[in-house]
């Protein structure tokens, strides 16, 4: 089957572009039709491919719900065994634990930290607050309300 491209370019080479005059009408019903084809074919497989998306993002979020509960179960058993053995090694054949030092930073009151060692985010407009503002007629320097076409198949 052709192109969306092509078919186009039949079309017009049934039509002739001095007097607009349609040289085969039988050709251009059916590049008409193969045309209709070709646009629906390509919406169903974006339909397909965003179904396969969905299906895939929620095995994803699935598996990712699997894991955190994993991981947390792991934590508290470390945490379990930690407090039992206080320290002390333990080794088998199959198994051996043991314990490394770290050192963390423990903030106990933010406000008597030095400026100089906290860090700010940078600023971040509100664009929903702005869209209300500028939908109402309103001017917001720095900012426009901007129309999208954006294609929905269903």
């Amino acid at each position: 089957m052709a192109t969306l491209y092509e078919i186009e370019q039949a079309i017009m080479d049934c039509v002739d572009m001095e007097t607009g005059e349609i040289i085969d009408i039988d050709r251009l019903d059916q590049l008409q039709m193969d045309r209709d084809a070709k646009i629906e074919n390509i919406a169903l497989y974006i339909k397909n491919l965003l179904s396969d998306a969905a299906g895939i993002k929620a095995e994803k979020d699935n598996l990712a719900q699997r894991q955190k509960v994993a991981e947390n179960k792991a934590n508290s058993l470390k945490k379990y065994l930690s407090g039992y053995l206080a320290g002390q090694k333990f080794s088998t054949a199959r198994v051996a634990i043991s314990y490394r030092k770290s050192e963390s930073v423990n903030i106990e009151d933010i406000t008597a930290i030095p400026e100089e060692y906290l860090k700010y985010k940078d600023p971040e407009p509100d664009k929903t607050a702005i869209k209300s503002i500028l939908k109402s007629g309103k001017k917001v320097p720095g900012a426009e309300l901007v129309q999208n076409q954006n294609i929905q198949i269903k």
